[in-house]
């Protein structure tokens, strides 16, 4: 069976996913590059063509154009403005919203029918414009959403208690950025509630590592790329796999009509449904102020 992976702009973030796929097994038979710089793609695909006798998989790299999205079963886009020192993820909306105006048709127009991922920031906002671009059903677009913020979690945790983070169950919830927040309430470590295991001020003091995590990394070295690339790679593996895992993923709240991560059950169709579960009032506020944060970025564009 064929499986195609195009990723649509090949920056850090990009190629940072094309690497990771080329070293773990994946399902991907056949992966394409593109980006406006057609000669430098050629170059990244030999170049990992180049390492395909150490990998765990046989992939097929090449440089490729959008009319390669036809029979692609997953086309990530990566493309955008990077944040700056300074910046938030919403200050790169307008500038990456004109960016997407001009992807996504051409993705379309190829006759593509499969499922978008995306990886842009603000992430959420601009899988609200994707689904709205596209014209797919919302299941078939997804976003990257809290999935990172999900792993750094549980890599805090796990790194505070000396315990595998295959034992660590907790979710970052929310808008991919500043107003999100963690539900203490169904964290657990194995069985047991945090609570357990850590004081209040401690998981405070987690959540606020967790959130300002990316600021850290890009005022030491400009850019996040490494953990979203291996990120993407497990979202991809999931969809493709058809697992039915759980992922706090962005996904389409109807209600709302917005953009939010929330832990949804993925398989080769998308999202196959949204995971229901109690929130306290407080966690129910935090996701609400969440929601209208991205609902007002939203409206700032439209």
């Amino acid at each position: 069976m064929k499986n195609k992976v195009v990723i649509v702009g090949c920056g850090s973030v990009g190629m940072s996913y094309a690497y990771a796929l080329m070293n773990q097994k994946t399902p991907v038979t056949d992966l394409v590059l593109i980006d406006i710089d057609y000669k430098r793609m050629e170059g990244e695909a030999m170049d990992l063509s180049h390492g395909l006798p150490f990998a765990p998989s046989r992939i097929n790299v090449k440089a490729g154009t959008y009319e390669d999205c036809v029979d692609a079963k997953i086309v990530c886009i990566c493309a955008g403005a990077n944040q700056k020192p300074g910046e938030t993820r919403l200050d790169l909306i307008k500038k990456n919203y004109d960016i997407f105006k001009g992807i996504v048709p051409k993705i379309m127009e190829s006759g593509f029918n499969g499922i978008i991922l995306v990886a842009t920031n603000p992430v959420d906002a601009m899988t609200y414009f994707t689904y709205r671009l596209s014209g797919l059903p919302a299941s078939r677009v997804i976003g990257s959403g809290t999935t990172l913020d999900t792993s750094r979690l549980r890599y805090l945790i796990s790194d505070k208690l000396e315990i595998n983070t295959n034992n660590v169950h907790a979710y970052v919830l929310g808008e991919h950025g500043d107003s999100e927040f963690v539900p203490w309430s169904h964290a657990s470590v194995g069985l047991q509630n945090i609570s357990v295991y850590l004081k209040n001020e401690e998981l405070e003091e987690i959540c606020n590592n967790v959130r300002n995590a990316a600021y850290e990394v890009i005022n030491r070295k400009g850019v996040t790329n490494y953990g979203i690339g291996m990120c993407l790679v497990r979202i991809t593996n999931a969809i493709l796999r058809n697992e039915n895992s759980i992922f706090c993923v962005s996904v389409y709240h109807e209600k709302e009509n917005v953009y939010i991560s929330t832990p949804s059950i993925l398989n080769q169709s998308g999202i196959r449904e949204h995971v229901v579960f109690p929130l306290s009032e407080v966690e129910e506020n935090k996701l609400k102020n969440s929601m209208n944060v991205i609902k007002e970025a939203i409206k700032s564009i439209e």
